[in-house]
């Protein structure tokens, strides 16, 4: 199992902190800890804690919100991938942090990359994720999570 403030941590490294709305490379309103808006508005329930969201956010709010969406993220892994529970959590942790950044539809056509991890095949996956566009975006974070795929440890 996922600890929430494990990946909580690693997210932050990831996206970086901003309180106020912005669009990131790809065009989309984010907010927080890599919170993306025109995917995922802010709920009543969310507003009820982050007040006028519009014209910016607490620390703590964008915490709340990025354990929302590790939340979320982490059911919708576990709803597509069959074999993510059999997985160990530092690579349970690795698909979680691309269906983060990448959308679960994103991480969802890297075939061979899931093949050969649902195979236990952690070297071929790991060279799978490095195949990518994803790795030409996003660099040094890609890397790290390729590196958590093939050998199962964190390492920064």
């Amino acid at each position: 199992m996922i600890d929430i403030n494990i990946a909580t941590k690693r997210l932050h490294l990831h996206e970086g902190l901003r309180l106020k709305p912005y669009y990131c490379i790809r065009g989309k309103q984010t907010i927080g800890i890599g919170h993306n808006l025109d995917a995922n508005p802010i709920t009543e329930e969310e507003a009820k804690v982050l007040g006028d969201w519009h014209h910016g956010i607490t620390t703590e709010g964008a915490y709340y919100l990025l354990r929302r969406d590790i939340n979320r993220t982490i059911k919708e892994c576990r709803d597509n991938i069959k074999f993510f529970d059999s997985l160990d959590d530092e690579r349970q942790y690795a698909l979680v942090d691309m269906a983060f950044n990448l959308g679960i539809k994103g991480l969802l056509k890297f075939k061979n990359m899931l093949g050969y991890m649902s195979q236990c095949q952690y070297q071929k996956a790991s060279k799978e994720c490095l195949n990518s566009n994803y790795t030409k975006q996003t660099g040094k974070r890609a890397q790290r999570i390729a590196q958590l795929i093939k050998t199962g440890q964190w390492q920064i």
